[in-house]
């Protein structure tokens, strides 16, 4: 599960919304989470925040997981690391649930703005993280963006979190869309004040036999507001077809909790 631009696993749970998705899928599914690289319990500066870079560290964690085959939940900038996975490794991925994302990064916003977000994020960590807070969140309140900025602060450095959003506009996964053969369900807000929700449909519009679901909100974060229709949605789709999908082993599972609770391959 990549839950989008900057994470952080044990701080993340402190988040209104966010365990209960996370708990609505445990209850069906093994859910492995993990850190991107650079931020929260991974390695910090300096490290390979590219596209290629996720992509690897998702793979190292499903291998340490033994996870041969797999589903990913992949929202924000996690679904263009999802299609990237399901694109070039198609024998390890079992579906795709993409949330909230789009192809082509350049089309978040126009190029002026672009460039000055990613100079106030990496000039004025502080400010620039509120800045954000207020792009990806709605009807809430003054202190909701500030809890939510110290979140962003905690989960990666400055030049981190600009390199990762400078990543996300300039990276474009619209040739990968037709080489995704995994059932995938694309799920967007209609209202998503930092994606908007034709960039979803435009997503599955290029993906073979893909669904569009539009969910109630405006808020860019799945955990965020109305977080129930987005775990129905994808409950939904992950369990249309998992009655095939065997039982983990006891050592499945302790592997799992390990990976879960941010051990390396070597600690577990």
């Amino acid at each position: 599960m990549d839950p989008g631009w900057v994470t952080h696993l044990k701080a993340m749970s402190s988040v209104a919304g966010f365990d209960d998705v996370i708990g609505g899928l445990s209850q069906r599914f093994r859910v492995i989470r993990f850190d991107k690289p650079g931020c929260g319990l991974s390695d910090r500066d300096p490290t390979d925040v590219s596209l290629e870079g996720q992509v690897a560290a998702a793979l190292a964690v499903a291998d340490a997981a033994h996870a041969a085959r797999f589903s990913v939940f992949g929202a924000s900038q996690g679904g263009q690391v999802a299609v990237a996975l399901a694109a070039r490794y198609p024998e390890r991925i079992r579906s795709l649930v993409l949330y909230g994302t789009c192809a082509d990064g350049r089309e978040l916003a126009p190029a002026s703005v672009r460039t000055s977000l990613l100079d106030l994020v990496s000039a004025h960590w502080g400010l620039g993280s509120r800045v954000l807070a207020n792009i990806f969140l709605s009807d809430v309140t003054d202190t909701d963006i500030e809890a939510f900025a110290r979140l962003q602060r905690a989960c990666a450095s400055p030049q981190v979190a600009r390199n990762l959003l400078e990543i996300y506009y300039a990276t474009d996964v619209t040739a990968m869309l037709a080489q995704v053969r995994a059932p995938t369900a694309v799920l967007h807000r209609e209202g998503d004040t930092a994606t908007p929700f034709e960039l979803g449909r435009h997503l599955a519009s290029r993906i073979e036999g893909a669904t569009l679901t539009a969910l109630p909100g405006s808020g860019h974060l799945f955990y965020q507001g109305a977080w129930k229709p987005v775990l129905d949605a994808a409950l939904t789709f992950l369990t249309a077809d998992d009655s095939h999908q065997p039982q983990l082993t006891d050592r499945e599972a302790q592997v799992a909790r390990l990976v879960a609770a941010g051990l390396t391959t070597h600690e577990i």
